[in-house]
């Protein structure tokens, strides 16, 4: 029986190699005997199927405003990103059959040159034109090359990317590049007149007459710090005369004047949020607007006079005349008509 053992396994034996011989002579029939190893590849066949891949990135993942698809895409240096760049806009043209402006830049230290680089590219010259006038405004003193073409433009940017603003910015260009015109004479979906404006910040605000001013800077107590603000320039102060104890404030500073966050600017009287502010102006208009932008800093005592420096005028309400003024009232009208 143990010969019988050994004489089956050795006939298995043997047919299992027979077996394996069999299937590797057949795979071996499948395999070409023209077959040859791949090339190496070359360091532009690596170059060309980055680009590509960036552009399958920039098209698949592209946000689409009034039917145009836009994006931004951000990638490193390369030795010649100028050439890079093209290879990216013209496999970008390739793939994508609608309208489109990308934004594609090269970010991190530069290898060939001083700057980086961004290309604007699109289905559409206008588009192009669009954007080159907005990134040029948007990196003023940065741009130090361009290399303009009919439906791309390489320009290059200092440091472009090394900050979020950067890109942030390229995709404001894209967005604004890419809506549709619209007549310039007509007024923009969501914009205002300047009259709804000022009627909804007056809304928001207890404003007072000069009368109900004045009383209250005339009270002996009060709850907290109360100071009238002239917001005027210059001229009308010269011209129209001025309050004897009011803030002078240059409207282009309130704001940082009366920030009590604001570590440099603000005036040593704002180190709390209830002061009374009691914003003027010539006429009553602009320190409406003044006074709302106060709110919003947190100061929510502030509000303004109606009717300005002038209604306060006309209430006979203390003020200094300007010198001219006196002489003109003394010499009476006959000879302040001369």
């Amino acid at each position: 029986m143990l010969v019988e053992s050994i004489a089956g396994s050795s006939s298995s034996s043997r047919s299992s190699k027979s077996s394996r011989s069999s299937h590797t002579t057949e795979r071996s029939d499948f395999i070409s005997h023209d077959l040859r190893p791949l090339p190496p590849r070359s360091l532009d066949d690596v170059s060309e199927q980055v680009a590509q891949e960036i552009a399958w990135k920039a098209v698949s993942s592209a946000d689409i405003l009034d039917d145009v698809k836009i994006n931004v895409i951000m990638t490193f240096c390369k030795r010649d990103d100028n050439g890079f760049l093209q290879q990216v806009a013209e496999s970008i043209e390739k793939r994508c059959l609608q309208q489109y402006l990308f934004a594609i830049g090269t970010s991190g230290k530069p290898i060939d040159s001083n700057s980086n680089f961004v290309i604007l590219c699109s289905s559409s010259e206008e588009m192009v034109q669009r954007a080159v006038l907005l990134t040029t405004a948007k990196f003023i003193g940065r741009v130090d090359s361009a290399r303009p073409d009919r439906k791309w433009y390489i320009t290059g940017i200092k440091n472009v990317g090394f900050t979020s603003y950067d890109e942030q910015a390229l995709w404001d260009v894209v967005r604004k590049s890419a809506r549709t015109p619209i007549d310039p004479l007509d007024p923009p979906p969501g914009s205002r007149t300047i009259e709804q404006i000022l009627s909804d910040r007056r809304a928001k605000l207890q404003r007072i007459t000069p009368e109900q001013s004045y009383k209250e800077l005339q009270e002996p107590e009060v709850g907290a710090p109360t100071f009238l603000v002239d917001i005027r320039n210059a001229a009308q102060r010269e011209s129209e005369g001025s309050i004897t104890g009011s803030l002078v404030i240059d409207r282009n500073d309130l704001e940082w004047k009366f920030d009590p966050r604001s570590k440099t600017s603000k005036l040593n009287i704002v180190d709390r949020y209830d002061l009374r502010i009691i914003v003027f102006c010539q006429d009553g208009r602009a320190s409406s607007l003044a006074a709302y932008s106060l709110q919003e800093l947190g100061m929510l005592n502030a509000t303004d006079m109606i009717g300005g420096y002038k209604a306060w005028r006309d209430a006979g309400l203390p003020v200094d005349i300007p010198l001219r003024d006196h002489r003109l009232l003394l010499l009476g009208d006959a000879e302040s008509n001369v």
